[in-house]
This record gives C-alpha cells, sequence and structure tokens, in this order.
C-alpha cells in the first residue's frame, strides 16, 4: 500500500490518496495529520483518492472505526474519490460514522471533487 497526505496550506482541506489494501501501518503514517490539522483549525474538510483501493485489512478496518467514533463531527465535508464499484459500499459504510456531507466521484472527476470540497 502506498499513502500519500497532503495538506493544503492555508485551508481547511487535506488530501489523501490510497492504493492497494489499506493497513495498520497506513493508519499509523496518516491519522497523526489528520489529528494535528483537526486541532489546529478545528473542523476539517477531507478528500480521500483511492484509484487502486483494494479495501482494508481487519487492523485497518478496527482503527478506520476508532477513528470515525473520535473524530465524528470534526469532518465537515469527505469527497470519496475512486471507481466506482467502491461508490455505493463507501458512501454507506461512511455515514454512520460522520456528520459530514459526503459526496462520491468517479477518479476522472478528481478536480470537480477538488472544486466541491473547497466550496
Amino acid at each position: 500500500m502506498s499513502n500519500e497526505v497532503k495538506e493544503l496550506v492555508d485551508e481547511n482541506i487535506v488530501e489523501v490518496g490510497l492504493s492497494g489494501k489499506l493497513t495498520h501501518e497506513d493508519y499509523e503514517a496518516f491519522v497523526p495529520v489528520l489529528e494535528q490539522r483537526i486541532k489546529q483549525v478545528g473542523k476539517i474538510r477531507l478528500l480521500v483518492v483511492m484509484p487502486d483501493f483494494h479495501g482494508w485489512s481487519t487492523a485497518a478496518l478496527w482503527d478506520d472505526l476508532k477513528f470515525d467514533f473520535k473524530h465524528y463531527s470534526d469532518i465537515e465535508r469527505l469527497a470519496l474519490v475512486g471507481d466506482a464499484r467502491w461508490e455505493s459500499g463507501m458512501a454507506l459504510f461512511c455515514k454512520p460514522f460522520t456528520s459530514a456531507t459526503v459526496k462520491y466521484f468517479e477518479i476522472s472527476e478528481l478536480e470537480v471533487a477538488r472544486q466541491w470540497i473547497a466550496q
């Protein structure tokens, strides 16, 4: 799994790139960045780009649930960008764990997603 976190300096937007299968180690890499940004600016907007996403390991799924419960109201908007086959599952999975407005975009709509998250 390779992941990448891009913080947009003067904004409350964080972009995370995910590919492959998400692992516990991946969460250890990017959760502290997200938590630091939340601590600095309050609510954040999260753009998750998943061009080749293959789900979570069991430990990573647990990490995801813990993060979601802890930060239920800290994410204002969540844009999920990826393969259409993940759309319904990801959107349904995310809804109970966040108060954020969640929207799904095809990978070809990355720029549209970036515009939406910044609105």
